[in-house]
């Protein structure tokens, strides 16, 4: 059985800043340090920085007062911001600055009373942080549209002031049926100034769909939470491959491989390398082959830390 390795796939800019900025806090100031929200949606990752002193909280109400507080990659809204500098809390915003870009998109779209449709999921923090970016103040409003099936019974007060931004990692494909089926019933509609759906989110996209030509069982790295990693696996689903999404490798099923000949492998955004060495290891002893690789985009983004956290970096 061969195994294939999409190229890129696993750690993206945002999730290795926003593990960076957990970790440099912990050694600069020391165990609690209190992190809003899963810091990025995998579980490996998440037990890993818990071992190391991080202190998980879903509000801030959870941190107590003079604490220092980490907000995840998924951003947060206005009011968190504001209830954080009441208490007087150290923050320090892991905030992926792809999703700090659809905040200020939200926010440029409230400063001209705009109707704003939000693309994403319900109950995603992402999705929660960008609607919590949105100032009503001005007169203008925000929705959230789910699927394709919400275009229809979309009511709108204004179609000549409607815009919508979309979380950073959603399905490419299902993005561009969304978006076409708004311009059709609503022709004036205004986009973002660029993409909201992320390089990263783009990129492994691109290349499963790479992979799924030369393979007939697509296995995905990452954590069920994880909306990225879920799109992966939905690409086997569409083309007619099996795909499945693990947390490591003991959640392989040998049973899996039956009558397989070739067996793709990639990881999500928010899923480390080793995770997919260590499933690679385990299909190999089930008689698997020494790994390819495909060729794929070339990721040389990098974002930077908060300035307090970059002591002892050199320019």
């Amino acid at each position: 059985m061969r195994i294939v390795l999409a190229n890129p796939r696993g750690f993206c800019a945002g999730v290795d800043r926003a593990i960076e900025i957990v970790e440099r806090a912990l050694r600069m100031f020391g165990s609690p340090i209190y992190v809003r929200h899963e810091v990025v949606h995998n579980r490996h990752v998440v037990d890993g920085l818990r071992a190391q002193g991080a202190v998980f909280v879903e509000e801030l109400e959870q941190v107590p007062d003079g604490g220092t507080v980490v907000f995840s990659a998924h951003g947060v809204s206005t009011a968190v911001e504001r209830e954080a500098v009441r208490r007087g809390l150290q923050v320090f915003d892991a905030t992926c600055p792809l999703v700090t870009k659809v905040h200020m998109e939200v926010a440029r779209f409230a400063r001209d009373a705009r109707e704003v449709i939000l693309i994403g999921h319900a109950g995603h923090p992402e999705v929660e942080g960008t609607i919590g970016r949105f100032d009503s103040s001005f007169g203008g409003s925000i929705t959230l549209l789910q699927s394709l099936e919400d275009v229809a019974t979309l009511q709108v007060r204004d179609p000549q002031r409607l815009a919508f931004v979309t979380q950073t990692t959603l399905s490419v494909d299902d993005t561009a049926t969304i978006v076409a089926a708004l311009r059709e019933r609503f022709p004036s509609l205004q986009a973002p100034r660029r993409e909201d759906i992320c390089y990263a989110t783009q990129n492994r996209q691109d290349a499963v769909k790479k992979l799924l030509a030369e393979c007939d069982l697509l296995i995905v790295v990452g954590s069920r939470s994880s909306s990225n990693s879920n799109r992966l696996r939905e690409l086997a689903e569409r083309t007619g491959v099996s795909g499945y999404l693990v947390d490591g490798p003991e959640e392989l099923d040998r049973e899996w491989l039956t009558g397989k000949t070739a067996v793709g492998v990639t990881a999500g955004a928010s899923a480390p390398e080793v995770l997919v060495q260590q499933v690679v290891e385990r299909l190999r002893s089930w008689g698997g082959q020494l790994p390819t690789e495909l060729k794929g985009n070339e990721e040389t983004v990098v974002f930077g830390l908060p300035r307090t956290l970059r002591a002892g970096e050199t320019v």
